[in-house]
C-alpha cells in the first residue's frame, strides 16, 4: 500500500481495502480485455456511488481511443474500434497527465509507463461532491486495474502472434492438398457455435478455435498420394492416416500457447464407446473438446463430401449424426449440435461441391 494513502480517515480507508479486493478478483478472472474493461466501469460506479463512469483506451498517437466503454445508469455502450478523442475534458487529461476533478466529476489519468488511457466518473448533484481521498482512492484503484489492463493487452497480442503461426501452419497444409479434401470457412464457426451452445468457458471456446484450424496439422506427414486417394485405403495405408492426430500433437508442442489444443488434436478421432484411435479412449476419458471435434469433423465431410464419399444433404447428415449418438459420438454435444445446425447451418451454409 503506497504511503499517500495514510492521509486517508479510517472508513474512507476501509472502502479502499475493500475497492482494492473488488479489482484484484476483477482482473484475475476475467480474460478478454473487453469484458474486463466493461466490468470494470460497473464495478468503478459502485465503488464511488457514481452514476456515470467513462473508460478510454488510446492509442500511441493519443489521438485515437482503441477501446471506449461507457456506463450510464443502467446503460452500457462498448466500442472497441478506433474513434477519434474530441471531448476536451479528455484531451486535457491525456495532454497533461493529471487528475480533474470538479465537484461532481472526477477524471484521472491512467499511467503505465506511459499513458494507456483515463478514467471519468459522474455523480448526481444530489449526492456528496467529490473530495481529495475519493481521488487518492481512484488513483490506487487505477494502479491496480491497470496491471490487469496491460496483462491482457500483453495476453491478446501474444494470442495473435499465435494466430499468426496457426495460419502458416493451416496455409501449409493446405498447400499440399486438393481442396476438395480440405475443411470449409465455415468449419471453425461450426466448431464455436457447438461449444457457445454447450456453454463452454471463453478458454475452452479458444482452444477449440485454434483446434479446428490445427487438428489436421498431422497429415502434413502423411503421403499425397495417399490423402487424395479415391478408392478404399489399404490396411497399411489407413495405419499411416490413424498417425496424424500424434503427429499433429507433436507438431505443436513448442507453442507454449497451444498446449491446451493438443488434448484436443490427439483425440478427436476417438470413438465415445472406445473404438476409436489413437488410444482408444471412451465417453468421460476422452477431452471434452475432442468431443466436439468429433462431431463437427464427421458433420462436415458428409455435407462437404469427400472424392471418396458422396455428399450428404444437412438433414441428412444431422440424422446419422444422431443415429450415432452413444457409441461414436457424446450425446450430450450430439444434443447441442442438433440445436446449432438446425439454427445456424440450415440458414447459413450452402455446401459448395455438388
Amino acid at each position: 500500500m503506497s504511503t499517500k494513502n495514510c492521509s486517508i480517515p479510517t472508513l474512507r480507508y476501509k472502502t479502499l481495502i475493500s475497492a482494492v479486493h473488488s479489482i484484484y478478483r476483477l482482473v484475475n478472472s476475467t480474460f478478454e480485455l473487453k469484458d474486463m474493461i466493461a466490468r470494470l466501469a460497473r464495478l468503478v460506479c459502485q465503488i464511488f456511488s457514481a452514476n456515470y463512469c467513462l473508460i478510454l483506451i488510446i492509442d500511441p498517437t493519443r489521438k485515437f481511443s482503441t477501446m471506449k466503454v461507457m456506463v450510464s445508469g443502467k446503460k452500457k455502450i462498448v466500442v472497441d474500434k478506433n474513434k477519434k478523442i474530441t471531448s476536451r475534458l479528455e484531451r486535457r487529461i491525456i495532454r497533461t497527465f493529471t487528475a480533474v476533478r470538479r465537484d461532481y466529476l472526477l477524471g484521472i489519468p491512467l499511467v503505465s509507463e506511459d499513458l494507456m488511457g483515463l478514467i471519468i466518473i459522474r455523480r448526481d448533484t444530489s449526492a456528496r461532491p467529490f473530495d481529495r481521498y475519493d481521488q487518492e482512492i481512484m488513483l490506487t484503484v487505477a494502479e491496480q486495474a491497470m496491471i490487469g489492463i496491460k496483462n491482457l493487452q500483453l495476453f491478446e497480442e501474444q494470442q495473435r502472434l499465435v494466430l499468426g503461426s496457426i495460419k502458416s501452419l493451416t496455409t501449409m497444409l493446405d498447400s499440399r492438398i486438393p481442396q476438395e479434401y480440405t475443411h470449409s470457412p465455415h468449419f471453425p464457426k461450426l466448431v464455436v457455435s457447438i461449444a457457445e451452445e454447450m456453454r463452454l468457458d471463453e478458454k475452452q471456446r479458444q482452444s477449440l478455435r485454434y483446434a479446428s484450424l490445427l487438428h489436421d496439422a498431422g497429415k502434413i506427414d502423411v503421403p499425397t498420394k495417399i490423402l487424395t486417394k479415391t478408392t478404399k485405403l489399404t490396411p497399411e495405408e489407413y495405419t499411416i492416416i490413424k498417425r496424424h492426430p500424434v503427429s499433429g500433437a507433436q507438431m505443436l508442442r513448442p507453442f507454449v500457447m497451444l498446449r491446451p489444443v493438443i488434448p484436443i488434436i490427439m483425440h478427436h478421432h476417438e470413438r465415445y464407446n472406445g473404438t476409436g484411435y489413437p488410444s482408444r479412449l471412451k465417453k468421460g476419458q476422452i477431452p471434452l473438446g475432442a468431443r466436439v471435434m468429433a462431431v463437427a469433423d464427421a458433420f462436415e465431410a458428409m455435407v462437404y463430401g469427400r472424392p471418396y464419399r458422396e455428399r450428404v444433404d444437412v438433414d441428412g447428415a444431422v440424422r446419422e449424426i444422431k443415429r450415432k449418438s452413444g457409441t461414436q459420438f457424446d450425446p450430450k454435444v450430439v444434443e447441442a449440435f442438433e440445436r446449432v445446425a438446425k439454427k445456424y447451418y440450415k440458414k447459413y451454409l450452402q455446401p459448395p461441391h455438388k
